[in-house]
């Protein structure tokens, strides 16, 4: 299992693009006031914190947490008959934050466009972005506890976006004849707001619109256990990426450099570490990946996990994951996720 880890740290360099794109968003009603045919300028976020509803009809449309509570911004487009994007998705892939800040001054004296978040059911923050970018062995202590040296370069690996998943979410497991070494990754993931090129790490942070707290969820025997580490194999399942239960715009994030990164199962606190054990940081990460292929808007890097992992223990005191098992995970002031595992 040792050489198999090795060989996929040295040979990882490039992440394969997320393929399967899952639906979402407004129902047809609402499409007119949608910003499908926005045509503008491709604008940053600023100044917000995001979520995501999900409706009694299916639909799974952009919140904005705010003094007055939640602006239903669905609500709030059709209502006032105005052009909204409708989710975080199309907000950034098409950069229209001037449309939605519309919106949100619009709807400020219109309390029926408000909802208490303790009344809402949580949709998929992101539901169909671009890539979704994987940075493995990121955190030295991290490395140490698995018994390996820090890499050289970033090991990229992917997800898909069948992964996505909500707060407060409930992961199904696989059957038992399939994986039983369940294990959780709390990480700081990466949003990116505009198109990055071969960006260098100096300016590397002024295309990131945000940040989120996220599960690298990992069915370890999946991932190592199998010929040649499958990795992807280990990591995409249903379910095993949630994400939220806010997106932060980076401008009131914080520095992403010095983020706590906390897990707690089913009450008890199992991982406490913070970004500035990063070996790669955010800006090396955001340079280094878009040596090889263009960042589009949208797309998201899951940043790696510190110690503290069930996979760190050592073997015979390593207690997998079960179903009834409740996990929450926090970073920094990008709020707690929460899901629950059946």
């Amino acid at each position: 299992m040792e050489n198999g880890r090795r060989d996929f740290f040295q040979k990882s360099t490039i992440a394969a693009a997320g393929l399967m794109a899952m639906g979402g968003g407004a129902n047809a009603a609402d499409e007119s006031h949608a910003s499908e045919h926005y045509h503008g300028p491709h604008e940053m976020i600023s100044g917000l914190t995001l979520l995501c509803i999900r409706h009694k009809d299916g639909a799974e449309t952009l919140g904005v947490k705010t003094d007055a509570g939640i602006l239903d911004v669905r609500a709030a487009a059709h209502g006032l008959k105005m052009a909204a994007p409708l989710c975080l998705d199309e907000l950034l892939q098409k950069g229209n934050a001037a449309g939605l800040k519309a919106v949100i001054t619009a709807a400020q004296s219109h309390k029926a466009y408000y909802v208490n978040e303790s009344d809402i059911g949580y949709g998929r923050l992101l539901q169909n972005p671009g890539k979704i970018i994987c940075v493995g062995l990121n955190y030295r202590n991290h490395a140490k506890e698995i018994g390996m040296q820090p890499p050289r370069v970033p090991p990229i690996f992917n997800k898909y976006n069948n992964a996505l998943a909500p707060h407060q979410c409930v992961i199904t497991l696989p059957p038992k004849e399939l994986s039983v070494k369940m294990d959780y990754e709390t990480e700081m993931l990466i949003v990116m707001g505009k198109r990055a090129w071969n960006v260098s790490e100096a300016d590397a942070l002024n295309y990131v619109a945000g940040y989120c707290t996220a599960q690298d969820f990992s069915a370890r025997d999946l991932q190592l256990e199998l010929p040649n580490s499958q990795w992807m194999i280990g990591k995409t399942l249903d379910n095993f990426a949630p994400i939220g239960p806010y997106f932060v715009s980076a401008d009131i994030a914080g520095d992403p450099n010095v983020m706590s990164v906390e897990t707690w199962v089913n009450g008890e606190l199992r991982q406490s570490s913070n970004t500035n054990d990063f070996i790669c940081n955010t800006q090396q990460m955001i340079a280094y990946i878009s040596k090889h292929f263009p960042l589009q808007p949208g797309d998201i890097i899951f940043t790696g996990t510190p110690e503290g992992v069930i996979l760190g223990k050592p073997k015979d005191k390593q207690v997998w994951l079960k179903a009834g098992d409740k996990i929450e995970s926090k970073v920094g002031n990008l709020g707690t996720l929460k899901f629950s595992l059946a």
